[in-house]
């Protein structure tokens, strides 16, 4: 099953950006979508704040965790 939502991780591993900025960029993710603090964030709210295409990240996403 592919995975949609992201995690700081996943960031790292996607943008290379160290651990607190990741964190930081998945906050802002998460106020820019304008959900509570501790809730998931998806591909779709992440590609919208950094503009990256949805696609790309989905297979990065899901290609790293096979």
């Amino acid at each position: 099953m592919p995975r949609i939502c992201l995690y700081p991780k996943d960031v790292v591993a996607i943008t290379g950006r160290s651990y607190d900025a990741a964190k930081r960029l998945v906050r802002r993710a998460r106020q820019a979508a304008g959900k509570p603090a501790g809730a998931l964030i998806t591909v779709q709210d992440f590609c919208r704040l950094t503009g990256l295409d949805a696609a790309e990240v989905t297979a990065a996403l899901n290609q790293k965790s096979t």
